[in-house]
């Protein structure tokens, strides 16, 4: 498909997941990088908690 029929289907609204190749997607400038925090026992039960009434 030509550039110029991909942008009009996208411009009147017409679904083109399909058209696209997301297992190559990535999110420009949010690359994950892994860290280890230390909490304070007290804070990571707080946290347990909360997580526990949001469910």
């Amino acid at each position: 498909m030509k550039a110029k029929n991909f942008e009009k289907q996208f411009d009147e609204d017409v679904d083109i997941t399909a058209l696209l190749d997301l297992s190559k997607a990535k999110r420009v400038l949010q690359e994950q990088k892994r860290v280890n925090v230390d909490f304070p026992t007290w804070m990571v039960e707080s946290l347990d908690r909360e997580a526990g009434k949001l469910g």
